[in-house]
């Protein structure tokens, strides 16, 4: 019921509206009341009613300062101010306290005039929508996580043409949305190494599974990003797959921390062998005298002469195999898959651990026949046979043996650590017969930096690299072990496929000489005198340089020919490589072969910016500079 005011005529108009209102909303299912311009209700229907558990007779008289949340009264005074200017008509949203809580409600609101054109009360009429803002204010939250996420997130349709990235994608690729999505872009398959690897990506997706794997993407700037990429189906309320949702986030700084950390224990491990390799060396140098001095004696005999130059050569290819195995784990490489024989390269590490391992551990092998090969990073699978065999041979103070088997194995069998059935695998095992290890540091061996190891003999990051790197492969890891009774190891890496790696035999027989003219750069006397005697031995006519600034006065002396050139690659003066631009000057169609201790990746490139694609790796076979000379001056010219 109104009010009773102090203005009779009023109070009439009052009255005249109030009974027209309600009979047009008082059954009305929307929330409906009248207030007057002071902010008191005069009315108002049962849904009004209903919504603050009142009677509508005893909520008249009621102020809105009772029933509309202190933040929003300010809002509704103005609000009410506005309804007396044309055109009396407004549309806004408060928060009412209710007995359910506070709820907002959307109201269309009406000024309201007698006979004389005065106005008497304001008319509202609303509903609840407090579900209706709970619900924008979780999609604008949503909105803002989306465009604000550190991860770039992508929808596509199922044929991968994008359809939505975030700031995110947009600003690591320097495309805007707009282009994007004007181009309809193919945005999934940034990063794929091959077309077979985008097609499974979208195989899997549009089966209901998830992908997962790590991508390396071109910045605009030239730079590379690496992403941690997972792509999987949206789907709509039937269920249907109607959409592939794609979030990748930026790794690069992982990767690079990775790569320090593998390069970092790598050194640790090489220096694990040191002692060993020191001891080998001075044994290797040893036999190189001793048989030296027995041949430098006049009256050595033929046969004791002969017998002296094959131990002197066998020692010499057990040191430059000990060099080179050195050099591999040494070398900072980039990670490259490809097929791999896991026996061959087991067997080869077996004589270096033979060489530097002491005389009271034995290393054994297990191996099966026709292996197939494995799809794996050479370096990285050495690593791992380096880091567990040094584990093994720490395991046994007092000696042992260490047994290093592999074989073939299928994923139905692995399933108690998760590998899918239709999967194959290369088993790699190193087995000792040490000291083993407790349930309680078998459960941290994979952990960063913990070492059982005393002092600082150990930095406890060996077997948390092998870890990180069969990870990397797809691949599992399985301990056995007990205190006492020794421990192996297995590694379970993906098969590149099922069938035996073949090695191409080599060539042998007679390697031609010829008479053409070669000159000889290099450093070491003793090396050039080597070659100049071999090459003239077999027909060719030879000169020789010190120094690089000595080869280049050689080669811009025009009245000197040459047909070949054999180059080191340090030496005072001049590198080969400033060497090599000096040529490619003077005489562009000299042909050149390198030969060099340790040639860096930066140096490759340069000489095969130069067209020069033909190295030979010291310490080298005669028979292999021979041939290698022999095979350059036949092809034909450029």
């Amino acid at each position: 019921m109104p009010v009773a005011s102090s203005d009779p005529a009023r109070d009439a108009g009052q009255r005249a509206l109030l009974d027209g209102w309600l009979d047009a909303w008082e059954n009305s299912a929307d929330a409906a009341y009248l207030r007057d311009l002071d902010g008191r209700l005069l009315a108002a229907n049962v849904s009004f009613a209903r919504k603050f558990g009142r009677a509508p007779a005893t909520i008249c008289g009621t102020t809105l300062a009772e029933l509309v949340h202190a933040d929003d009264l300010l809002a509704l005074r103005q609000a009410t101010a506005a309804l007396l200017r044309a055109p009396h008509r407004r549309s806004a949203e408060q928060r009412w306290l209710t007995p359910q809580g506070v709820r907002w409600f959307a109201w269309d609101e009406v000024a309201l005039r007698d006979a004389s054109g005065a106005i008497v009360a304001i008319r509202a009429v609303g509903r609840d929508i407090t579900r209706q803002r709970l619900a924008e204010e979780q999609y604008f939250r949503l909105a803002r996580a989306v465009e604000q996420s550190p991860v770039s997130i992508v929808i596509t349709d199922l044929d991968g043409r994008a359809q939505y990235v975030n700031s995110k994608f947009t600003s690591l690729t320097g495309h805007t949305l707009e282009d994007i999505l004007e181009q309809r872009a193919e945005v999934l398959r940034a990063g794929h190494p091959n077309e077979a690897s985008y097609a499974n990506l979208l195989a899997t997706v549009r089966a209901g599974g998830e992908w997962r794997g790590e991508l390396c993407t071109n910045r605009p700037d030239g730079s590379q990003v690496w992403e941690a990429v997972k792509a999987s189906c949206l789907r709509n309320a039937a269920g249907e797959a109607t959409n592939v949702l794609c979030l990748r986030e930026d790794i690069s700084e992982r990767k690079r921390l990775e790569h320090e950390l593998r390069q970092a224990q790598k050194m640790e491990s090489l220096g694990t062998l040191a002692g060993g390799i020191a001891h080998d060396f001075n044994n290797l140098l040893a036999i190189i005298n001793g048989y030296a001095e027995f041949c430098a004696q006049s009256l050595s005999e033929p046969a004791v002469l002969q017998k002296s130059l094959r131990e002197i050569h066998h020692a010499a290819q057990r040191a430059s195999s000990l060099v080179r195995q050195i050099l591999t784990f040494s070398r900072k490489t980039e990670v490259r898959f490809a097929p791999l024989d896991l026996n061959l390269l087991t067997r080869e590490l077996m004589r270096m651990f033979a060489e530097t391992f002491p005389r009271n551990v034995t290393v054994a092998l297990d191996l099966q026949e026709s292996m197939p090969a494995l799809f794996a990073d050479q370096s990285q699978v050495q690593q791992i046979l380096l880091n567990l065999c040094v584990n093994a041979r720490d395991a046994m103070p007092m000696g042992g043996v260490v047994t290093i088997g592999t074989r073939a194995v299928t994923g139905a069998s692995l399933a108690h650590l998760g590998a899918p059935p239709g999967a194959s695998y290369a088993c790699l095992s190193v087995k000792d017969t040490g000291t083993g290890m407790s349930p309680e540091v078998r459960a941290r061996i994979f952990e960063p930096f913990f070492t059982t190891k005393a002092g600082n003999q150990g930095t406890g990051l060996g077997l948390a690299v092998v870890y990180g790197i069969v990870v990397a492969h797809k691949g599992l890891v399985d301990v056995a072990t007990e205190p006492g009774a020794g421990s192996t190891f297995r590694i379970y890496l993906p098969l590149a496929e099922a069938r035996p790696v073949t090695v191409p035999p080599i060539a042998v027989g007679g390697v031609p000489g010829g008479t053409e003219s070669i000159l000889i750069v290099d450093d070491e006397e003793s090396l050039r005198l080597l070659l100049a005697n071999a090459l003239s031995q077999r027909g060719y006519e030879t000169a020789t340089a010190s120094t690089g600034l000595e080869a280049i006065s050689l080669l811009s002396d025009p009245s000197r020919h040459f047909d070949a050139m054999l180059l080191d690659l340090n030496m005072p003066g001049a590198t080969g490589v400033e060497v090599l631009r000096a040529v490619r000057i003077c005489r562009p169609s000299l042909r050149i072969i390198v030969i060099s201790g340790h040639l860096t990746e930066d140096a490759k490139e340069e000489f095969a910016r130069h067209g020069e694609r033909t190295f030979v790796p010291k310490p080298f076979k005669l028979e292999t500079v021979a041939r290698q000379l022999r095979a350059l001056l036949d092809e034909p010219a450029a």
